[in-house]
């Protein structure tokens, strides 16, 4: 389209948004610039998000959008000429002409979507410690956990995982005589001390709040195969972006694992993604409904991490367009960098309502002919004001304008029109089988039972996998693996030069095995591990 097409009123760099006194229009090449959808519950928020996310995919542009209600999902259908959409595209100068979008839905629990995965190492220390609502003490110990499982090539995949590492890091109790045995995890254990003081207590608390996590289905995230965020940046046959929706009515029942899971999706495509600059559009954009979830009671440090990632991303070619209902859910330092509003209307019953009025009118650029904070108190449903920037990356004077309607279906689908999208997705079959591959739990349940059978003098060589065979083939040779009653000073001696060695050969063995165990990680145990902004594990 080289102009304006009468019947969709997009052009080749802008998406027409609605019209009043002037009509709305928001510029392809400024859209990276993020934005601020704001509204109270009922006023349309959903629908603007909705007439924006099919004008991106128009342009080629994937998005990738929360569903809290489930009434996004009708964009995957055809929408229906009812006579108020009729009536209302008509009084903009628009024919209405039903439309459909290419669509794939995903779900965490993975019941109304495709399943979406992590693995716990590429979450990292700083998310994860948010969605478990640990104190700086719990939290220091869970980094030392992570540093020692990136030191070890222990992989981190799921959650028996990290709770197996947890236990490994915990202290032994008392002090124990030169003739004792030590535990196959001594060295860890050591490791682990040697970072700071890792108690028994706090380790106990952590493991309990993995329980409230288990507890609210935090099981499922976890685990492979984990989603690789390309399979968001598609478009279809017709050069459409594909729009992919995050099925989030439940998942919203648990606010630190929702917040938290979209939060680490945006870290890995800022961390992922390659320096763009400035692109006639956008490579993705990305919707955060309720996303004040995102900043309730979050710590100073994670919010500057937040504002960075937020202010260096756009760099990488995403726009990030937070969806609330007053904005100042929103922290300054974050609102500042949002410069695509579209404000719904506000109702001022209390101090707090007054505020949010007053600090929203204060975000836009004055319009001398709108009075803005009495004008949001008035706005009616599909109503909006809305200030878009323009070419020199200013906002507009703010307008008042009633939205354009969506061209496909406003409102859910059905379960079997779901099935049917799900059955015909280009990812269908990737992910929906979980996989459980060899990773830090079974690694160290080897490590222990390999040492326990050598202790017996029972073991065949087998136990422990190539690891316990190379053990135990080194210790048969220095005659310290076969039972016997207290070790005479000869003995401890060649007991201890035994373990240096054979944990000098494991550990050489370990970088060429990797690729072998952790499945998609593998190939990190033997090299130093490092990760980005938020924590999350950059892949290299």
């Amino acid at each position: 389209m080289t102009a304006q097409d009468s019947t969709l009123g997009d052009t080749d760099d802008k998406i027409f948004v609605g019209k009043g006194d002037e009509q709305a229009w928001l510029t392809l090449a400024l859209a990276n610039r993020h934005g601020l959808v704001t509204g109270a519950t009922g006023t349309g928020k959903t629908v603007s998000l909705q007439v924006m996310a099919e004008g991106f995919a128009r342009a080629g542009v994937p998005v990738f959008a929360a569903d809290i209600k489930g009434d996004l999902s009708g964009i995957s259908e055809v929408g229906e000429a009812k006579d108020f959409i009729v009536k209302r595209a008509s009084e903009m100068g628009l024919k209405f002409q039903p439309d459909q979008f290419s669509t794939v839905f995903w779900d965490v629990f993975g019941e109304q979507g495709h399943p979406v995965r992590a693995t716990v190492t590429e979450m990292g220390p700083l998310l994860l410690a948010r969605m478990l609502d640990l104190n700086d003490v719990q939290e220091g110990v869970l980094n030392v956990a992570f540093r020692v499982a990136d030191d070890n090539g222990l992989t981190l995949i799921d959650m028996k995982d990290l709770r197996a590492l947890l236990d490994a890091i915990v202290p032994e109790a008392g002090k124990k005589g030169a003739d004792a045995e030590e535990s196959p995890l001594t060295d860890i254990k050591k490791e682990a001390q040697g970072f700071g003081n890792v108690t028994k207590a706090t380790v106990g608390t952590i493991q309990r709040q993995l329980l409230v996590l288990e507890n609210q289905g935090g099981t499922k995230f976890f685990g492979e195969p984990a989603l690789t965020l390309k399979d968001f940046m598609k478009t279809d046959r017709d050069g459409r972006g594909m729009i992919n929706i995050l099925v989030a009515d439940k998942l919203l029942q648990s606010p630190r694992l929702y917040a938290t899971f979209l939060l680490w999706m945006l870290s890995e495509l800022f961390e992922e993604l390659p320096e763009a600059g400035d692109l006639p559009k956008p490579k993705l954009v990305f919707f955060f409904d309720e996303a004040h979830l995102l900043f309730n009671d979050a710590p100073k440090a994670l919010l500057d991490k937040i504002e960075q990632v937020v202010r260096l991303i756009r760099s990488k070619g995403v726009g990030v367009y937070f969806v609330t209902q007053n904005p100042i859910d929103v922290p300054d330092r974050v609102l500042g960098q949002l410069g695509n509003r579209v404000q719904h209307a506000l109702r001022a019953f209390t101090p707090r309502d007054q505020k949010a009025v007053a600090a929203a009118a204060q975000t836009f650029r004055p319009n001398p002919k709108l009075d803005t904070a009495k004008v949001i108190m008035e706005l009616g449903k599909g109503e909006a004001l809305v200030s878009f920037l323009e070419g020199n990356g200013t906002p507009t004077m703010v307008e008042r304008v009633m939205i354009r309607p969506p061209s496909a279906r406003i409102g859910p689908i059905t379960p079997e029109e779901r099935k049917a999208i799900m059955d015909a997705s280009p990812v269908k079959g990737k992910y929906d089988t979980a996989v459980d591959s060899e990773s830090a739990y079974e690694m160290l349940q080897k490590r222990i039972a390999g040492t326990a059978a050598t202790a017996d003098g029972t073991s065949d060589g087998s136990g422990g996998g190539i690891l316990g065979q190379i053990g135990s083939i080194v210790g048969t040779i220095f005659g310290t693996n076969v039972k016997r009653g207290r070790l005479s000073t000869g003995q401890v001696i060649a007991r201890d030069v035994t373990r240096s060695v054979t944990n000098q050969v494991i550990g050489g063995l370990a970088a060429n095995v990797g690729k072998s165990i952790g499945g998609q990680l593998g190939g990190s145990i033997g090299r130093t591990l490092v990760r980005g902004a938020l924590g999350g594990l950059l892949r290299r």
